[in-house]
């Protein structure tokens, strides 16, 4: 059997894509018996990771093997502003994001309108919304309240448990980046405590027991969620807490950086692990003129991953030495602008000098003008060409973490519509 009847014989029998051919890989996956058919849902037994794509912010729903589910951010910011810079707003701009969200999130869910963990990596509008833009502004408890981002989703979702970086703590050392969301974050939570019975708790940096299977824990042993980042700060495997800023803060200078302070985990499902981190990317100079790239402190305490979510959304972040240490398989990234997945990121994660092996890049978008510039770069091959007109991204991993997939689903509408998939082995990385 040649190496075309190997990889043909695979992608028909599910196999996993380890050839190096990604064209054909790519073909083949159009042919899946799924591609053109309805996305079919979760069942019992799967890790699902949703990258929903809205062309304005970020959100990721997650869907436990036992059914606890978590809405990983969700922002909505006036992407239409950006100009030559934005991205298609998908389905379109007649809802904001969070209705959009919120939708998708009814339609995926095993439990409809019930979420089981929210979580905010970082206080950017993009990651959360703002009061600066909005759905609608009502007025709840004697206070104006904005419907953007979570506050949105939440008239249509309920959520039992949300895990912040810093509340209900409400001094923080930071110079705050983005004091609107702060604000809009803290209003929706005053209400969602007092109104909606909602569960606050600050994040726990090394914790593995914050975010837990609630419906049957005890069914899944070998899935778990550990906290490796957070305001700052990383924890290493002994447990040790590295402040990357500790420096800066002996001489009393603020970090000034919010994407610095996001959150971030690492999910095992048996022999596969998920790599998340919000916008996790700094470079600054300690004071005695040291430079320092926090991707890089990263990397000593991650480990590797098969999928990995971009830093950043893939602008100047994914430091060389982090993607050597994740030597994932898969790159997914959520775009809501021309300025993300820039080239000198997309060389880094292409570069096979820095671990052998094929690696696939699925943007969320990889837009036309991005495409007409950057069509020639050598990398442009690792990247999936059904990113190109917008897609939702979908990791499904199989009963008991031994094999997983991406499939790509249509955003133009809420068809819900495969377009790809791609099976992969969690070969040993």
């Amino acid at each position: 059997m040649d190496r075309r009847d190997f990889l043909k014989s695979a992608l028909l029998s599910g196999g996993a894509l380890l050839l190096s051919d990604w064209k054909e890989a790519f073909a083949r996956g159009t042919q899946d018996p799924r591609a053109g058919k309805v996305w079919q849902g979760w069942k019992e037994g799967e890790f699902q990771i949703h990258f929903i794509y809205t062309g304005v912010g970020e959100s990721m729903f997650l869907i436990f093997p036992d059914g606890t589910t978590m809405l990983l951010d969700c922002g909505d910011f006036d992407a239409a502003a950006r100009g030559e810079k934005a991205v298609p707003i998908l389905p379109n701009s007649d809802r904001h994001a969070g209705e959009w969200i919120a939708r998708y999130v009814t339609r995926v869910n095993p439990a409809i309108t019930d979420v089981d963990y929210m979580m905010l990596t970082h206080y950017h509008n993009d990651h959360a919304g703002s009061d600066q833009f909005y759905a609608e502004k009502i007025i709840r408890d004697g206070e104006e309240y904005a419907l953007s981002g979570f506050s949105q989703t939440a008239e249509t979702l309920h959520f039992k448990r949300a895990i912040d970086r810093i509340y209900p703590e409400k001094d923080d050392t930071l110079a705050w980046a983005d004091k609107d969301t702060v604000e809009h974050m803290r209003r929706f939570y005053r209400h969602m405590e007092k109104h909606r019975g909602l569960a606050i708790e600050k994040f726990r940096l090394g914790a593995t027991d914050q975010i837990v299977l609630l419906k049957n824990p005890g069914k899944y042993p070998d899935f778990s969620v550990r906290n490796i980042c957070g305001n700052g700060c990383i924890i290493d495997g002994s447990g040790r807490t590295i402040d990357l800023y500790a420096a800066r803060h002996a001489v009393g200078k603020p970090v000034k950086n919010e994407n610095a302070m996001s959150l971030g985990q690492v999910f095992t499902y048996g022999d596969f692990r998920f790599y998340t981190a919000g916008d996790f990317s700094h470079r600054f100079k300690d004071p005695d003129g040291t430079p320092r790239f926090i991707e890089d402190d990263l990397a000593e305490v991650c480990g590797s991953a098969h999928v990995a979510k971009l830093n950043h959304h893939g602008h100047h972040s994914m430091s060389k030495k982090l993607v050597s240490a994740l030597r994932s398989q898969v790159y997914v990234s959520c775009v809501w602008d021309q300025l993300h997945n820039l080239p000198d990121t997309m060389e880094i994660l292409a570069d096979r000098s820095l671990y052998p092996g094929e690696r696939i890049i699925c943007p969320t978008i990889m837009p036309a003008k991005r495409r007409a510039k950057d069509g020639d770069a050598d990398w442009m091959k690792d990247v999936a060409k059904d990113s190109y007109e917008g897609g939702h991204v979908v990791i499904n991993v199989e009963k008991g973490g031994k094999k997983y997939s991406v499939s790509y689903l249509t955003a133009e509408d809420e068809s819900m519509t495969v377009k790809i998939v791609l099976h992969f082995d969690c070969k040993k990385l």
